[in-house]
């Protein structure tokens, strides 16, 4: 069974919408812990559409599983993640426009980039994941970075409305988690993932973590956090 760790991001989002305290992303993460959450993701954007810096300080003393914290490879979000050390840091590709992140990383791009980024965060003792597309020329361009993890990303088969499309990302997927356990990595997936398409996904062999947060966080409006958290969990199983 995967470990699950739950993205708050969109209980921050609601907050933001009118600008004042409530609902808090912090108390979110607490009732996920308590409802048996393996972790606790957040994504610290440079234009902090929602989680904001006072969010991740509180939460990096606060939270007793995993703390992991998603950031673009750039020189201010990396300042950040080496001054409040979370247990793991994930390097994603960040655009102003985009509603959520829409893709994973161009490893062959910028590989350059990447491999003083990644360098910068694991020499300062961080754990660091890269968000990749099922891609096997992107997966093995990513082990010269030397990250510590890839977390693939699910949108293609989750977003795919055509049988035989979903079938073909699934397949792009499992062999995708079956090269980065060839190149030595570990391996996390997620993006889209929800009550319906997580069975599929978890039961790959070889994938650790599942990153979970929009299905999640709408799920609890109606059921509240901690039912919302053990559903999933048991999906997971």
């Amino acid at each position: 069974m995967p470990r699950l760790n739950v993205n708050i991001d969109h209980v921050a989002t609601v907050r933001q919408a009118r600008g004042g305290i409530e609902p808090d992303p912090v108390f979110a993460a607490y009732l996920a812990e308590l409802a048996g959450a393996n972790g606790i993701v957040v994504h610290l954007r440079e234009d902090r559409r929602h989680i904001q810096d006072r969010d991740l300080r509180i939460l990096r003393q606060t939270v007793k599983t995993k703390l992991n914290l998603e950031i673009a490879p750039t020189r201010e979000m990396m300042e950040i993640a080496l001054e409040v050390k979370p247990d793991m840091v994930t390097l994603v590709p960040e655009k102003r426009q985009e509603i959520t992140t829409e893709g994973g990383l161009d490893v062959l791009a910028n590989t350059k980039q990447l491999l003083r980024v990644v360098g910068d965060l694991k020499g300062k003792g961080l754990f660091v994941s890269l968000f990749i597309d099922p891609d096997i020329k992107q997966i093995k361009s990513a082990k010269v970075t030397k990250a510590d993890m890839l977390e693939i990303h699910t949108g293609g088969y989750t977003e795919a409305k055509i049988y035989d499309k979903r079938e073909k990302e699934f397949k792009k997927i499992e062999e995708a988690v079956k090269t980065t356990l060839e190149q030595g990595l570990k391996v996390a997936a997620g993006h889209g993932l929800n009550y319906i398409n997580v069975k599929s996904i978890s039961s790959i062999v070889g994938i650790e973590e599942l990153n979970i947060g929009h299905s999640i966080i709408a799920r609890s409006v109606f059921v509240g956090v901690e039912r919302a958290v053990r559903e999933m969990l048991e999906l997971c199983k």
